[in-house]
């Protein structure tokens, strides 16, 4: 009698479980328990893709708003006949005698990629990629193209401004560069090899490069999102689809990419974009000397053991720094009141000083601190033929 009476009350509690898990389902779909869940996506019949209303780990959206901006750039420039490099062979000379005057002209043609950065037509790009170009055609993601005319150019940052005259023109959003962090994603946006636009990702490897050789104003930030041949002149933008800046060189053992890029922040771009489109150049502050890092050897010698600065290397008679008392041997340690680090922190701070105008000076001469006041001139343009592209040790300002 005890075991049916057990074996009767298992039966209950099976039914019971059985009718709790069959309708709690259906109960929890009238409240609307299933319909709230995002985890799941719904599917409505068999192998219907997945939808999500922004794909994870997506930054479309953010591409989407700067791609716009990114225009094509082709260049075409006409070399001239006496510095054709086959009518100056020796050789060829030799045998079918100078025919520098009676051959045409060798026509070069080069590409490479710009931003759009005001609803008027203005493009920033890369200096080197319109140098001495006889004629620029602009094209756009949309399709359309037309030429254009370059406004202004500045080779020490290797920066230039082109003007183009077309409606609805889609603008790029400026970033902060100086918010800029190790680790930050970034994407470049360009032209590589002519295929058409690209956008490749990567990180920021570093910020504020110097002592590269590219460019007399240095402040790169380095990433191992790629860069090839076409893109010099592209967008560097961030997560947001902000830019942040002008991709503009890599450093390469092969001619290909190997992890390391270089933009020039936008931060420096802005400054220069202003005035080159305000006036044509870049007007800078010059003191006349040259400068070189402070090395254990210079320091012992100039009895500087310890500090922050950069040792004067070379005093141009009659320039601005000699004027005022400044010699070879003397180490800068402010400019302005503000301190200085090195050569690079020397040249961009002194370019930025309005020229005819008096400005305080400290250096270490011979352990001893000197103050002197310096009527700062105006900084020599540079022609963009006589863009340096090689190391160079020491800084000119």
């Amino acid at each position: 009698m005890l075991k049916k009476s057990f074996f009767l009350k298992q039966i209950k509690i099976f039914i019971v479980f059985f009718a709790i898990a069959t309708i709690s389902p259906i109960i929890l779909a009238k409240i609307g328990f299933w319909g709230a869940s995002h985890a799941m996506p719904k599917f409505q019949k068999a192998n219907e893709p997945i939808k999500y209303e922004t794909p994870p780990g997506s930054f479309a959206e953010a591409i989407a708003r700067a791609t716009p901006t990114v225009v094509s750039i082709h260049s075409t420039k006409q070399i001239p006949t006496d510095q054709n490099a086959l009518a100056r062979d020796p050789v060829f000379r030799y045998f079918f005698g100078d025919l520098r005057n009676q051959l045409p002209p060798e026509v070069q043609s080069g590409i490479g990629s710009g931003v759009i950065v005001t609803k008027d037509g203005y493009i920033l790009t890369n200096n080197h990629v319109i140098n001495d170009a006889n004629d620029i055609t602009v094209k756009l993601p949309d399709g359309r193209s037309t030429k254009a005319k370059v406004i202004g150019s500045d080779p020490e940052t290797d920066l230039a401004i082109l003007k183009i005259t077309l409606p609805d023109l889609s603008v790029i959003a400026m970033g902060n560069s100086d918010a800029l962090r190790v680790g930050d994603l970034v994407f470049a946006i360009g032209n590589p090899f002519g295929v058409g636009q690209t956008v490749t990702h990567g990180i920021v490897s570093a910020t504020h490069r110097t002592d590269l050789g590219i460019s007399t104003f240095e402040n790169f930030i380095q990433t191992d999102a790629a860069i090839n041949p076409g893109n010099s002149g592209g967008a560097l933008i961030d997560a947001n689809g902000n830019l942040i800046g002008i991709n503009n060189a890599i450093y390469t053992r092969n001619g290909g990419f190997q992890g390391i890029g270089f933009a020039i922040p936008i931060s420096l771009a802005k400054d220069v974009m202003s005035e080159l489109i305000d006036q044509g150049h870049v007007t800078r502050g010059w003191l006349g000397i040259s400068v070189a890092k402070l090395t254990e050897d210079a320091r012992k010698s100039l009895n500087y053991p310890k500090g922050d600065g950069a040792v004067i290397a070379g005093v141009i008679r009659g320039g601005p720094a000699f004027n005022a008392g400044l010699r070879p041997g003397d180490i800068i340690i402010s400019i302005n009141n503000k301190p200085t680090t090195d050569p690079a922190a020397i040249l961009s701070d002194t370019a930025k000083l309005k020229p005819d105008t008096a400005y305080p000076i400290s250096v270490v001469r011979n352990g001893e601190t000197l103050d002197f006041r310096v009527v700062v001139g105006k900084r020599p343009l540079k022609k963009a033929t006589e863009q340096k592209m090689e190391p160079n040790s020491q800084s000119t300002e």
